[in-house]
C-alpha cells in the first residue's frame, strides 16, 4: 500500500529548490494581486521606517494620509485633542475611537495597536 520512490540526493534537492522558487513566485502573485484590488498598499520607506522605530502608527498614517490633526479630527468624528494624547502616548484610545481613526484612515485597528 505504501508505495515509495527513491530518488538521487541531488535530484531531491534540485525538486526542493522548484518548490521553494514556486511557492515564492505563488506569494508574489497574490501581493501584486492584492495590490491591484486596492486590498493593499505599498507604504513608503520613510513611513515605514518610522514605525519601525516606533513613532506613533497613528501619526505616521495621518502623515502619510496629508492629514492634520483637526482634518483627522472632522473625517473622524474625533476630539482633536485625542488625536494629540494618543499621539502623544498620554491615553491610549478606546476602542471605538481607535476604530473611528482606523476607518477614516483606510486602516485596520492592528495597524495602529503600538
Amino acid at each position: 500500500m505504501n508505495e515509495m520512490v527513491t530518488i538521487p540526493r541531488e535530484e531531491y534537492d534540485r525538486l526542493q529548490a522548484a518548490a521553494e522558487d514556486l511557492a515564492d513566485l505563488q506569494a508574489y502573485d497574490r501581493a501584486k494581486a492584492a495590490l491591484a484590488a486596492g486590498e493593499d498598499e505599498l507604504i513608503p520607506e520613510g513611513f515605514a521606517n518610522r514605525l519601525m522605530n516606533g513613532e506613533s502608527p497613528l501619526r505616521v498614517y495621518r502623515d502619510l494620509r496629508g492629514l492634520t490633526q483637526a482634518a483627522l479630527a472632522d473625517k473622524a468624528g474625533v476630539n482633536r485633542v485625542s488625536i494629540a494624547e494618543i499621539e502623544t502616548g498620554r491615553k491610549q484610545g478606546s476602542i471605538a475611537t481607535l476604530r473611528a481613526l482606523a476607518d477614516a484612515l483606510g486602516v485596520t485597528l492592528d495597524d495602529l495597536a503600538n
